[in-house]
């Protein structure tokens, strides 16, 4: 069985970058986890920071049902707050090992946006140059090798995010859709608040009209990217690619283990025979 650990700065991110790619590993057989580096407390326009973590961790485990995703940690660092010390990167370390993962899915570590977001990145970015190293004793035995990362983008890497990896998630289009609806704090109500459209939130029992809310309103990280195009190709054929409506979109890592392409497809059974 492969492991997939996914690391996000706060619960939502895994589901959104990453939602429909972790739904495909899960059926394929891979145990999936996901990781938050933050309780994402301060994400909220009406509720306060203890109630909303607390709501944000039971919208976590819901989200993880959804996707076939077997465990989802929240760690209790409060949102807005995370930082790459030497400390924290030991934590990564430990949660890497302890998942004994064979794939790593992060968010940029450099560039604009959330300071959360590019925290979490570079403590992954960090982590990962010790996971093998025995003569650092965080989280138990090392690994035997480094896993294969990944990097997903975020609404603030879009404009220098590489769409190297391409996947068609059409096929688990529904289940990304209901892990991020999951997520009602966040989806129904905070960022349509935050970006104006609070008004057009459907009722969070509405299944159907949340998925479409959801993906019309976060379109660019639902609908497949033309610029994804050239990848969806190389791996899937141009017929297939023609016809693929949503992806997701990954570079690969400069650190980790570095793979071929049939590895690759060992290493992320998506993209069919």
């Amino acid at each position: 069985m492969l492991r997939t650990l996914v690391v996000g700065a706060h619960p939502d991110e895994p589901e959104i970058y990453a939602g429909g790619t972790v739904a495909l590993l899960a059926r394929a057989g891979h145990a999936v986890k996901f990781l938050t580096l933050t309780n994402g407390d301060a994400g909220h326009h009406e509720m306060d920071r203890a109630p909303l973590a607390a709501r944000r961790a039971q919208e976590a485990w819901r989200a993880a049902d959804a996707l076939g995703v077997i465990a989802y940690d929240v760690w209790d660092t409060h949102d807005g707050e995370l930082e790459a010390t030497v400390a924290t990167r030991a934590r990564v370390i430990a949660a890497i090992r302890g998942w004994r993962a064979d794939v790593v899915i992060a968010l940029h570590g450099h560039g604009p946006g959330h300071p959360d977001n590019r925290a979490a990145g570079r403590l992954v970015e960090d982590a990962v140059a010790f996971v093998t190293n025995r003569n650092v004793a965080a989280g138990g035995p090392p690994l035997p090798r480094p896993p294969l990362c990944l990097v997903m983008t975020d609404y603030a890497a879009e404009a220098f995010h590489r769409h190297e990896i391409a996947v068609d998630v059409d096929e688990v289009l529904e289940a990304k859709l209901d892990g991020c609806l999951a997520h009602a704090s966040q989806f129904l109500e905070y960022a349509p608040w935050q970006r104006g459209f609070a008004d057009q939130a459907p009722a969070a029992g509405d299944t159907a009209a949340g998925r479409a809310f959801v993906a019309e309103h976060w379109a660019r990280f639902v609908a497949a990217p033309e610029a994804a195009r050239p990848a969806l190709q190389e791996r899937y054929g141009a017929g297939h690619a023609a016809a693929v409506r949503h992806a997701e979109t990954f570079e690969q890592a400069a650190y980790g283990r570095q793979v071929g392409e049939e590895e690759l497809r060992r290493l992320l059974p998506v993209f069919g025979a």
